[in-house]
């Protein structure tokens, strides 16, 4: 049975409107150019890849159902009160094969002795072996090193293979939309003379490839980051996560630009008392601690949900309205800086002399503010709102680490990071779910970094150069 939450509702909608700005973008020359400059970038491309990667997980992570049950009436179908994704399907080995306790990357003993009773009742304290990590050998400390270098080859294998396919298909349609055979597509691609770097996205894409076809070849016998105190694959964690992630930095996003482009271009232009109260809010605001305005408003919707729990049937109802809230309050917290810039923005633009040609016309303020003021603002809300997202994701990992994050049912690396606090208090340490979240984030905020700086490139008229030659 489908399952539509307030999230997965958000992000299909943020998906529409991506696919939406992304074929204006297309069909309107004047802005098509800043984003060629961002697309001849070779960071830029390559960051936009790995974002997109992300991305895939997460909207696959956002497709939610109720699988069905047996048991049922004849001609009713029963269905379980466990929500499920199209991602948890995917990786279904990596949610079902879960151990009794820790175990490392690779591992095929628990990390921790249990005690087992021989044949003559003695107890005795040793690693057991685990349940699925390296079940296919007889004799691991033989077979495990060149197991693992045979999976690790094959994965290299298939993703070598399918990358050769996701290029040959890219550069045909190269061909076909630039009317040139196909040996001339890929020789422009191989020496890298096209404006957007298709050369830099297929050396990226070949790098994700490989990595998945040979995390897909370990996971099935292996545990390639270890399992947590219960027994659950931190792989399969991490990659849960991102859906988490990725939400926390769109989301907001949305309830923060319509408070600081409205508040920030009205101060700007009508001056007097709007400019004075609009300054007033942000700075009252922004006084505010934040962490203090975020865990009021958390222990609120907690208490909120304590006393009307039959308002959600199932416990991903009740996460995902924690983390939709964690959304808005974070939205509403964080618009004070773009909303500074923007009515500085505003007051140079209202000073020029189309604007004052506009007025002296007698043409209404609001048509002056959506087709003079607002657009030659857009660079500057562009490059803010990719700024903002590493940001917000960063926020998310440090809010759920003192409490007052998303839900501890979800999965998301604040809630890693808040675990692995213990853990690293154990001897032997547990540094493996601490690690897991720590590459999965760095390498979505450093490439959301990497493309900010693309796009601040591109899009501010002080950094800007001539246009990049060579063909598409």
């Amino acid at each position: 049975m489908p399952v539509i939450l307030w999230t997965d509702a958000l992000l299909y909608l943020l998906l529409i409107a991506l696919t939406a700005f992304v074929v204006y973008v297309l069909r309107t020359p004047h802005a098509r150019g800043p984003w060629r400059r961002v697309f001849s970038s070779h960071v830029g491309m390559a960051a936009l890849v790995i974002l997109c990667a992300y991305l895939v997980v997460g909207v696959l992570d956002s497709i939610h159902y109720r699988p069905a049950v047996p048991g049922g009436k004849p001609g009713h179908t029963r269905y379980s009160p466990e929500v499920l994704s199209l991602l948890d399907r995917i990786v279904a080995p990596l949610r079902e094969h879960s151990e009794q306790t820790y175990s490392a990357p690779f591992a095929t003993r628990l990390y921790t002795r249990q005690v087992v009773t021989g044949p003559q009742g003695k107890k005795r304290q040793v690693y057991k072996r685990l349940k699925y990590g390296g079940a296919n050998l007889t004799d691991p400390a033989t077979q495990e090193a060149g197991d693992i270098a045979r999976r690790a080859l094959a994965g290299t294998g298939w993703g070598l293979l399918i990358s050769a396919a996701a290029a040959g298909a890219l550069i045909l349609l190269l061909a076909c939309r630039r009317r040139r055979p196909p040996a001339a597509a890929a020789a422009d691609v191989l020496r890298d003379r096209t404006v957007v770097r298709w050369r830099t996205a297929i050396v990226t894409l070949a790098i994700l490839v490989i990595f998945v076809c040979i995390c897909t070849e370990l996971a099935a016998n292996y545990h390639i980051f270890g399992t947590d105190k219960v027994g659950e694959d931190v792989f399969y964690e991490a990659l849960k996560s991102i859906r988490t992630g990725l939400l926390i930095g769109t989301l907001t996003t949305l309830v923060m630009l319509p408070f600081a482009i409205a508040l920030g271009t009205m101060a700007g232009y009508f001056h007097g008392w709007v400019d004075d109260l609009v300054q007033y809010v942000y700075t009252t605001l922004s006084s505010i601690p934040g962490v203090l305005l975020i865990a009021a408003a958390i222990l609120m919707l907690q208490v909120y949900m304590e006393n009307h729990s039959g308002l959600y049937d199932t416990t991903a109802a009740r996460a995902d309205l924690r983390l939709l809230f964690l959304c808005l309050i974070l939205g509403v917290t964080s618009w004070t800086s773009l909303c500074r810039l923007l009515r500085a923005e505003t007051l140079k633009l209202s000073e020029l002399d189309y604007v004052q040609a506009a007025v002296s016309l007698g043409t209404r303020h609001g048509r002056i503010l959506r087709r003079h003021i607002v657009p030659n603002v857009m660079h500057i809300v562009l490059i803010q709102v990719v700024l903002d997202f590493s940001n917000l994701v960063l926020a998310e990992a440090v809010l759920s680490y003192i409490g007052v994050g998303v839900d501890p049912s979800m999965n998301s690396w604040g809630n890693m990071i808040n675990s692995a606090r213990l853990e690293l208090a154990r001897d032997p340490v547990v540094w493996w779910p601490l690690a897991a979240a720590f590459v999965f984030m760095l390498v979505l905020v450093l490439a959301a970094n990497l493309f900010a700086d693309a796009v601040r490139d591109a899009f501010d008229p002080r950094l800007r150069g001539g246009s990049p030659g060579g063909v598409l």
